[in-house]
């Protein structure tokens, strides 16, 4: 269950075959921080965001996920971890065209409470596996998330949860052969 006053942290990435994000709270429990997720979400890309290159649909996958995770967000601080330097230079850009303004533009409300991260691709596995998790068949995904979607909250989910861990455990096994 989300702590409003604790900082988030929202960890994306993108493949080409989906979108992938798993927003964490560190809360002290006996004492002690402990990282655990709120929600994980994921999504396939539509056709023509295959032809997106690797800096755009990294861009596309910090949208979405603003996007799909504002409830959380909205006046809060948060960290957004990213294995793709490059997102970094989005909020920087001078001139953007295109779907780059478009997302530079979907990210300034969140401009002074957003902090963006490159974590290392090698660190960065289990949201490789969300976006991958995109292309599961999981017949406890909710009625309302669109065709495609996968949404899991963590509060009241545990089991849901539990099945996701081990599907992207799965993916990043797969993915390393």
């Amino acid at each position: 269950m989300p702590y409003w006053k604790l900082p988030f942290k929202i960890n994306i990435d993108a493949c080409g075959e989906g979108l992938g994000a798993a927003l964490h709270q560190t809360q002290i429990i006996n004492d002690k921080p402990v990282e655990g997720p709120i929600c994980l979400i994921s999504r396939q890309i539509k056709p023509t965001e295959a032809r997106y290159g690797e800096i755009q649909m990294e861009c596309l996958c910090l949208g979405w996920a603003l996007e799909k995770l504002h409830y959380y967000l909205d006046g809060t601080v948060f960290d957004v971890i990213t294995d793709c330097n490059a997102v970094k230079s989005l909020l920087n850009m001078k001139t953007p065209n295109g779907h780059m303004l478009r997302w530079q533009i979907a990210i300034q409300e969140y401009r002074g409470s957003m902090n963006i991260v490159h974590k290392s691709g090698n660190i960065h596995k289990n949201e490789d596996g969300l976006s991958r998790w995109a292309l599961a068949n999981t017949p406890d995904n909710p009625s309302w998330a669109p065709q495609g979607e996968h949404h899991i909250e963590a509060e009241n989910s545990l089991t849901k949860l539990k099945k996701a861990k081990k599907w992207i455990k799965t993916a990043i096994y797969n993915a390393n052969f």
